[in-house]
């Protein structure tokens, strides 16, 4: 089914930013009083929905608005280690050439959000940014309104469980990619509309030839 408006996450959909998170994740526990991850809890997280993460490592939701400010913070400083997964840049590409709006919906800055897209910024209609961990429903609302778009012709893609249950709040499409932040098999858990294992199959379910 073509869509009119995809709304894209940005940390392990578009960008690769596991990796760094692994390397600061322990630090910002540190620094926040919440548990350490060791190495073995890594697959059991990535097989976890946010509220239960946030159980997991002992995370008050009190303390949510701070360390996210501190995460964009470090990821500013980062900027240089974090880089879009090989094939974004064709994918955004041929979607705006083919009609589909673009939007961005991160719990990222706007202004790190531009550095990391490069010139592929560029192609984005909307930015919705700053988006709080269970405030993404509210954005994806907020976008479409702007986008002027009908929901049954939108679709969310992200790569974690909340990004789906958004969408869902929001009564539209939601694709999941299978090279982000969770584990493949807790998002097709969830039934999402359709789960993409490689960058090609994006625009072919977005924008299909005729």
């Amino acid at each position: 089914m073509p869509y009119s408006l995809a709304i894209f996450d940005l940390d392990g959909t578009l960008a690769d930013s596991f990796p760094w998170f692994l390397r600061v994740i322990n630090d910002v526990a540190d620094r926040f009083k919440f548990r350490r991850v060791a190495d073995e809890d890594i697959e059991a997280l990535r097989h976890a929905s946010s509220r239960e993460i946030l159980a997991r490592l002992e995370v008050p939701l009190w303390k949510l608005p701070a360390i996210a400010r501190h995460a964009r913070r470090l990821k500013a400083e980062a900027a240089a280690e974090i880089f879009l997964f090989a094939g974004v840049e064709a994918m955004l590409r041929t979607l705006a050439k083919n009609g589909v709006q673009l939007a961005l919906v991160t719990s990222d800055s706007e202004a790190n959000a531009r550095e990391k897209l490069g010139d592929s910024a560029a192609l984005f209609a909307h930015f919705d940014c700053a988006a709080s961990l269970f405030g993404k429903a509210a954005k994806f609302r907020r976008v479409i309104r702007r986008a002027g778009v009908e929901p049954d012709k939108v679709i969310s893609i992200g790569d974690e469980v909340r990004d789906i249950e958004a969408a869902r709040a929001v009564g539209i499409a939601c694709g999941a990619v299978c090279w982000g932040y969770a584990a493949p098999a807790a998002l097709r858990a969830l039934a999402p509309d359709h789960v993409f294992e490689r960058m090609d199959e994006v625009v072919r379910t977005l924008s299909p030839v005729p």
